[in-house]
């Protein structure tokens, strides 16, 4: 995989479905990996995970992806085959950010901003991940940045623009940062929400050794929370995925590694490979 971070959604068993439904939707995307518990794919030149985790999540908005196109065409072509059993949020129109933009949940439930732009304005990446702080997290944003910025050592804030007027006046309307070469977006909502971050949209952190995955997860749970099988949670609730870069090869070395794995909080890459 590419990007060090990678968008990883939940689906009810049907991720390779969702996966080749995106590979068909999206120009320069592609399904390369599929097994029954991980998809690996890419859409629009950035690496996904999709997981076959079953009933227990379910995806909202917080966390949606904005897709930057330089071309109408492009953009009602693939809203046209979004809004198949999808929902739209924001019609595609003309608003003060885009002379053409829409919001639209697709049928499994991700949520995917179409937005009229140039490429040069998002350091040439055509999908970018978009963090929305709202319910419990509503008015977060600033001080999520914040922490990030103190996390990643590779961390470029590019810009955060102010609410003017509103309940939200002052908060993050939009803000844009790459963290490990991976550029973000995030905003606190500038509606109330009845939604926050949830396992349904996580991020996965591919890490080059033992070190690089105890510093992860001690700045994620510090004061965020632990999970099973190198889930967590960080302070704000955004779950990440702390996994070793090569942790397929772990699995199939060891026939005990999975079982090992199972039994994890965070992932101790000499117990997977000595498991037995």
């Amino acid at each position: 995989m590419k990007n060090q971070l990678i968008p990883s959604l939940w689906f009810d068993n049907n991720a390779l479905e969702a996966f080749e439904y995106y590979a068909e939707v999206f120009p320069n995307s592609t399904v390369y990996k599929n097994s029954p518990i991980v998809v690996e794919g890419a859409i629009m030149g950035i690496d996904f995970i999709g997981i076959n985790g079953g009933p227990h999540f379910k995806p909202n908005n917080a966390i949606s992806f904005m897709h930057v196109l330089q071309d109408r065409e492009t953009i009602d072509r693939i809203w046209g085959r979004l809004s198949v059993g999808g929902t739209v949020l924001m019609a595609l129109d003309s608003y003060p950010w885009s002379e053409y933009y829409g919001w639209i949940t697709d049928k499994y439930g991700i949520g995917w901003q179409l937005y009229l732009g140039k490429l040069e304005d998002v350091n040439g990446q055509a999908v970018i991940p978009t963090l929305m702080f709202c319910g419990e997290q509503q008015g977060k944003c600033a001080e999520a940045l914040a922490f990030y910025k103190n996390v990643f050592k590779n961390f470029e804030q590019q810009g955060a623009h102010p609410y003017p007027d509103g309940e939200v006046r002052g908060q993050i309307m939009h803000a844009q940062f790459i963290v490990n070469g991976l550029t973000l977006a995030a905003m606190d909502s500038g509606y109330p929400q009845d939604f926050t971050f949830n396992e349904a949209v996580s991020i996965t952190i591919t890490c080059k050794d033992q070190e690089e995955i105890d510093y992860y997860w001690n700045a994620f749970t510090k004061d965020g929370k632990e999970s099973q099988c190198g889930w967590c949670k960080d302070p704000f609730g955004i779950s990440w995925q702390i996994v070793p870069e090569n942790i397929s090869k772990l699995l199939e070395a060891n026939p005990s590694a999975g079982a090992a794995l199972m039994k994890m909080k965070k992932i101790v890459i000499d117990e997977l490979v000595n498991a037995n």
